[in-house]
């Protein structure tokens, strides 16, 4: 299981796609309902306490590269609007032109009006979605994660500059991987590999399947600069 109260917030990426990355806390992921996930367990329903959490995080952005991540174990619309206000304050003052942050698809309308304030602030807004596999049904019957099953890559990019794949769990192809990995990379201008790390949910990981991606796929991608592979879930430094 995660830290329901990680200690570590702050981290910077100086490898592909520098930036500084945060973890926030909000008052959680309204699916939480994806069956391998528990990244929802860092949230409070007490938003002043969130609150002076995250604006002590965020005082640790220096503006290093211009680019920021935030990160917070949902989507950025389960931020305060205190919090929210923060964010882009800091962007500004701290020169960041381009934020990258997490939606679930539920979320999906929050997207274009988040995305029309921070452009008024001269910020262009990254928004990072979870789709694990592009294989519908699989991703419905296994994952769970709220997507319909037939919603194409395509419809998934109209809303979505990045997505983020699960690698790594029974039933998962060599085929299917390598699927996911090709429309990923037509469709989004990053993704996000991850593997399979066991965290107490019903998801596990399958050594076998991750054998194949680590042999067959790896060395194909670990070098791509659209493509960030994490090992284990705190390959960022945060968590």
């Amino acid at each position: 299981m995660i830290d329901p109260h990680p200690s570590e917030r702050y981290s910077f990426i100086d490898d592909k796609n520098p930036r500084e990355i945060i973890l926030l806390r909000g008052y959680g992921c309204r699916w939480r309902r994806c069956r391998f996930c528990n990244y929802h367990l860092d949230f409070s329903h007490d938003q002043k306490a969130n609150d002076v959490l995250n604006f002590s995080v965020m005082d640790e952005v220096q503006g290093k590269t211009g680019v920021l991540e935030m990160i917070n174990s949902g989507s950025f619309c389960d931020l305060s609007e205190a919090s929210l206000e923060k964010l882009i304050d800091t962007c500004k003052r701290k020169h960041i032109h381009q934020l990258h942050v997490e939606c679930h698809w539920i979320e999906r309308a929050q997207i274009a009006p988040f995305r029309a304030r921070l452009a008024r602030e001269g910020i262009t807004l990254k928004v990072k979605g979870g789709v694990e596999t592009f294989d519908g049904k699989f991703r419905e019957a296994v994952f769970d994660k709220g997507i319909p099953a037939e919603t194409t890559p395509a419809e998934i990019a109209q809303y979505f500059n990045e997505c983020c794949l699960l690698f790594g769990v029974h039933g998962e192809t060599l085929a299917q991987m390598q699927g996911d990995i090709d429309a990923g990379l037509a469709n989004f201008d990053r993704i996000c590999i991850n593997i399979m790390i066991d965290n107490g949910t019903p998801v596990k990981r399958d050594e076998s399947v991750v054998n194949l991606f680590m042999t067959q796929l790896y060395d194909k991608v670990k070098n791509n600069p659209r493509v960030d592979v994490l090992l284990n879930n705190t390959d960022f430094g945060v968590g």
